[in-house]
């Protein structure tokens, strides 16, 4: 028998794993594939991380620890928000969770109830909106564009709000389009979620990965606001899946509560070695490679506009470029397909962010060094014969 429950009906798999998959084949018999598709940094998990767990393991520290976390560990990010951002965040606001997948797990399973809306940016990260219809919540899509710098404004959220409306869900830096927000739009987009008596959530996953400025916390426009931060971009631990949230003073305890039921606690190991990651020589491995994305962004953005896509807002965080590549072909989905077949670069169609003119855009990730950028660059201008 096979009966699933109704609500993976509404769950979508990833496009770009129908891409992922046939690179692997060509791959497999022989072809060379420059990988722009996956939204993960090529370089490797910081020495001084990876020896901390080695160390933990090996001496014994393999235990559970408490459901939010290491104490330690908690006080580490605790002071990061104090040094960084001038921001005060006490340590009993902080979970440690298993990445930050895994709290915005937490944060729906508390605050989602069967049938309420969130609002969510379209383009937009995919899984967002598929945790949340886990959870039988429903996403409800504000459509954005450069006019907005592809973030929601005040009056966006006033024009979407509705009475099923629960509460917003923002991401600065953004996926697909590496946008921020300043202090002062996300302090009016609490306003209006305050105004609403509505819940906030900011994802600042990518926050250590801005270029020109630094982006600002919102934890610095209020202790109201779910803040959801994550070990794998800018600290380069994807594959430890660690991550951590700041929540509301009166939900710590729900959210222990959970926590305590879906996943006992974080990987033992992989809080040991994020210990390190505050650690002044790791911050310096991880700011020269910050350099690093920043030479690759301000290498590749001419170099495909040349070709004729249009990067239509310039990306002041993360490691995408999202383009219009509508000059160039009717579908990005056929177009990414073809590219990959006949070229051998992968990139990620606007199919994976939403509806929002999908078939415009295509995801180009620079996260290969820029000799294979610049690979991938002549290959695609032979293609469209540039």
């Amino acid at each position: 028998m096979y009966r699933p429950a109704q609500r993976l009906a509404d769950i979508e798999p990833f496009h770009v794993v129908e891409l992922l998959t046939r690179a692997r084949q060509l791959e497999a018999e022989g072809r060379d594939i420059i990988h722009m598709e996956v939204g993960e940094p090529d370089f490797p998990t910081p020495e001084p991380i990876a020896n901390a767990a080695v160390n933990a393991i090996k001496s014994g520290k393999t235990k559970y620890t408490q459901a939010l976390g290491l104490p330690e560990l908690r006080d580490a990010i605790s002071a990061f928000y104090r040094e960084r951002y001038g921001a005060n965040v006490p340590a009993s606001r902080i979970a440690v969770t298993n990445g930050a997948s895994g709290a915005l797990n937490l944060a729906f399973a508390c605050l989602a109830d069967p049938g309420s809306e969130w609002l969510l940016t379209d383009p937009g990260y995919p899984c967002n909106r598929h945790i949340l219809r886990t959870f039988d919540g429903r996403p409800q899509n504000i459509p954005v564009g450069p006019a907005t710098n592809y973030q929601p404004t005040p009056d966006l959220l006033r024009q979407h709000w509705k009475p099923s409306t629960a509460g917003l869900l923002v991401a600065s830096p953004a996926n697909p389009t590496g946008t921020l927000l300043t202090l002062a739009e996300i302090d009016a987009l609490a306003g209006v979620c305050r105004d609403n008596d509505g819940h906030f959530l900011v994802d600042e996953i990518y926050h250590g990965l801005t270029y020109e400025i630094d982006a600002p916390t919102a934890c610095a426009a209020g202790d109201d606001i779910w803040v959801i931060n994550s070990f794998s971009k800018y600290f380069q631990m994807t594959g430890w899946r660690l991550g951590w949230m700041v929540i509301p003073e009166a939900y710590v305890r729900d959210i222990e509560k959970l926590a305590q039921n879906l996943t006992l606690c974080p990987s033992t190991p992989a809080q040991y070695g994020a210990l390190t990651a505050f650690e002044p020589a790791t911050i310096a491995v991880l700011e020269a490679r910050r350099a690093e994305f920043r030479r690759r962004r301000d290498f590749l953005a001419p170099a495909l506009e040349q070709i004729g896509f249009r990067v239509t807002a310039r990306p002041e965080g993360a490691f995408y470029l999202y383009c219009d590549c509508s000059a160039l072909a009717d579908d990005s989905f056929t177009l990414a397909k073809d590219l990959l077949e006949k070229t051998g670069v992968a990139a990620t169609p606007g199919l994976d962010f939403g509806n929002n003119e999908p078939e415009k855009h295509i995801r180009f990730a620079y996260t290969t060094d820029v000799v294979r950028l610049a690979e991938a660059v002549e290959r695609l201008s032979r293609y469209f014969g540039r």
